[in-house]
C-alpha cells in the first residue's frame, strides 16, 4: 500500500504537473519527505523554507505590511508565501505553512495552530486557484511538526481530486 506522498507523487506524474513548497514551522519537512521517495525529481521542482519572519517578505513575496499588521500566523500570508514559491519555483502547484509549533505563542496564535495554502495553475483564469485550512494540533513541537507536513501532504491530494 503507498504512503500518501508516494500517492502524491504518483498523481502528479501521471498528470505532469511540478510541486513547489514554501514552508516556516515545518522547516524543509514536507520537502523532505517528498524527496525522500524515489522519483520525486519528476514532480518536485524545489522549496522556501522562510522559518524567519523577514525571509517570508524577502524570499517568498509575503506583504512586509500584512506581516507588520497581522504577524506571519494567518491566511493571507499563507496563500503569499504559496504564491511566492510557485512563482519562484516555476511550478504548476504550490503548498505552503505557517503556524506555531512551540514552545510559545507567536503574535497571539497559540502552540498547535496551522495555516495551510495550496495554490493551482491558472488554467486561463485571472486568478489562480487557492485553498486554505485552519488546523489546531495537539502535542509536543515535534509532534506538531509531523501533523502540519502529513496534513500538507493529504491537502495536496484532497484539493488535486486524488481517486
Amino acid at each position: 500500500m503507498a504512503t500518501p506522498v508516494e500517492e502524491l507523487i504518483t498523481l502528479m506524474t501521471d498528470r505532469s504537473v511540478t510541486l513547489a513548497t514554501c514552508e516556516s514551522l515545518t522547516g524543509g519537512g514536507i520537502g523532505a519527505a517528498i524527496t525522500a521517495v524515489p522519483g520525486a525529481s519528476a514532480v518536485f521542482r524545489g522549496a522556501l523554507v522562510t522559518y524567519a519572519k523577514d525571509l517570508k517578505a524577502t524570499l517568498a513575496g509575503v506583504d512586509e505590511q500584512l506581516i507588520d499588521a497581522e504577524g506571519v500566523v494567518n491566511e493571507l500570508t499563507a496563500i503569499q508565501m504559496a504564491l511566492g514559491a510557485q512563482s519562484r519555483c516555476d511550478a504548476d502547484w504550490a503548498v505552503s505553512t505557517t503556524g506555531v509549533a512551540g514552545p510559545t505563542t507567536i503574535d497571539g496564535a497559540e502552540v498547535g495552530t496551522v495555516w495551510f495554502a495550496v495554490v493551482g495553475p491558472s488554467m486561463g483564469m485571472s486568478d489562480r486557484p487557492q485553498y486554505t485550512e485552519l488546523k489546531k494540533f495537539e502535542g509536543d513541537r515535534q509532534t506538531i511538526r509531523e501533523a502540519a507536513i502529513e496534513h500538507a501532504v493529504v491537502m495536496l491530494l484532497r484539493v488535486l481530486g486524488a481517486p
